[in-house]
């Protein structure tokens, strides 16, 4: 393998273990600051302090995981600018300006209120701190919106011109860029992914406490909210998958072959291969589980229709089929557990037994960081069915790099990595710590604010556990 190839190879290892790493904290940080705008209001609506007191909870744990998540994303814009010098020169003009928006709207507006909204509790009037609470939920939201427009643009580019230098500009305006065609789909189901990764961890830390405190207030409260979530959510991600998968289907139907499995075209409706072995060499998916005629049925709502495979694909625009097949069972496999969940959390509902049923809290538990690797899955299944594109169908990935030595890709590559696993590991493992801490009734902020400008008193308290154990006894549902 001659030197630029290698230096290929790191640098695209080096760009995948640092997104990679990054985006598991705005997974959370995205649904945990709405989760934390919903306890403030249910706070102000109704008084109670057990929403106050599970707001402080959170509160110490978003504040860890938004400073990893700006921290761990820093480096990407550095390796735009080394490794990757040649795609930064050619789709500046058009991807640098929406980053920019994204520090200018979403980046500021975080920064802006965040403080109020971890240190203010006190110091602030309720109104004003539950709209700093808003705005970095809002900002939260913002920062995907722009940075999926990047990355959308990248998959299905359009409204951009060439100009002299061979630079991508835009042809006449940006809104065609912004709402490029795979964005709305690809934004909605991201933030939903977002949400439901929070839930799941709330789910989970609700139930890691209820299977050692039926009667703690706020376990119970974080699991019934969490579940709650699941199942009404789980099932609209799986539609809206569903869309994604048809619009991905209409401009980038070698990803659609690669998750399939498809390397032959099926003229009389495809099978939808449920597991397998992909054999590039024999160009099939040895021991291959499958439903007859069911992939036609779903992409094209026709059992008998017709589904090109990637023999109609040029040898070197196909995307490594191993990876996208296994990276897309997955995720969809962890959806539908998702899904199982939430109907299961129902179940218990319908029985009194939310609070009670060892099988649900234990599954619960179980499903905790599964909304990570969904969504870690979820990108490897975009990124790696796009290859060999970093901008699909114009600009080739071996030719977006810059020339550097493989030895010093190599280096800064190890360096990422014992960084990462050690700064960051840390970071999670106090995460952990924190989650491990039952909610009590006079949980601080991060500033280590009295308890009583909350709402919560120990009278209050009282109050709510007596009604707890009431309800407990009524069989809540």
């Amino acid at each position: 393998m001659e030197s630029s190839e290698t230096a290929l190879i790191l640098a695209r290892a080096q760009f995948a273990f640092t997104i990679s790493f990054h985006f598991i904290f705005p997974a959370f940080s995205i649904g945990l600051a709405s989760y934390l705008a919903v306890l403030e209001a249910l706070w102000l609506k109704t008084g109670k302090g057990l929403y106050a007191n599970l707001y402080r909870y959170w509160l110490k744990i978003f504040a860890i995981a938004f400073a990893m998540g700006v921290v761990s994303g820093i480096v990407m814009s550095y390796q735009f600018g080394t490794n990757w010098s040649v795609f930064s020169d050619r789709a500046g003009p058009v991807i640098g300006p929406l980053m920019a928006y994204e520090v200018l709207t979403a980046f500021f507006l975080e920064a802006g209120f965040l403080g109020v909204m971890l240190f203010g509790i006190n110091k602030v009037g309720k109104g004003l701190h539950f709209a700093a609470t808003l705005m970095v939920a809002l900002g939260t939201f913002i920062s995907a919106f722009w940075i999926l427009s990047v990355n959308s643009w990248m998959q299905t580019p359009t409204g951009w011109t060439t100009n002299a230098v061979g630079q991508f500009v835009p042809a006449e305006g940006w809104l065609e860029i912004i709402f490029n065609p795979s964005f709305p789909y690809r934004l909605v189901h991201t933030v939903i992914a977002a949400y439901l990764t929070t839930a799941l961890v709330v789910g989970a830390v609700g139930a890691w406490h209820l299977l050692r405190d039926r009667a703690n207030l706020g376990a119970r409260k974080m699991f019934s909210m969490a579940m709650w979530m699941v199942a009404l959510v789980a099932p609209v991600q799986i539609f809206v998958g569903d869309l994604h998968g048809l619009n991905t289907l209409e401009h980038q139907p070698a990803k659609v072959m690669a998750m399939e499995g498809h390397y032959q075209s099926q003229p009389a409706g495809a099978p939808l291969i449920l597991f397998g072995l992909p054999n590039p060499v024999e160009r099939r998916i040895d021991y291959a589980l499958e439903i007859p005629k069911a992939s036609s049925l779903i992409l094209k709502h026709d059992p008998d229709a017709p589904l090109a495979g990637l023999d109609t694909i040029p040898d070197d625009e196909e995307p490594p089929v191993w990876i996208v097949f296994w990276s897309f069972r997955i995720m969809v496999g962890l959806g539908f557990l998702m899904l199982g969940l939430g109907a299961l959390s129902l179940l218990g509902r319908m029985r009194g037994k939310l609070y009670e049923w060892n099988l649900l809290q234990r599954f619960a538990l179980l499903m905790g960081p599964a909304g990570f690797v969904a969504v870690i899955a979820g990108w490897i299944t975009t990124e790696v069915g796009r290859q060999p594109w970093t901008v699909y169908g114009l600009l080739r990935t071996a030719d977006s790099a810059a020339p550097l030595d493989a030895p010093a890709v190599a280096a800064s590559l190890l360096a990422f990595v014992i960084v990462y696993f050690s700064v960051f590991g840390a970071g999670t493992w106090y995460i952990l710590r924190l989650m491990r801490h039952a909610p009590s009734a006079h949980e601080p902020t991060p500033a280590a604010a009295p308890i009583r400008t909350a709402g919560i008193t120990p009278a209050a308290a009282v109050e709510d556990r007596a009604h707890s154990s009431a309800s407990h006894r009524g069989g809540e549902r």
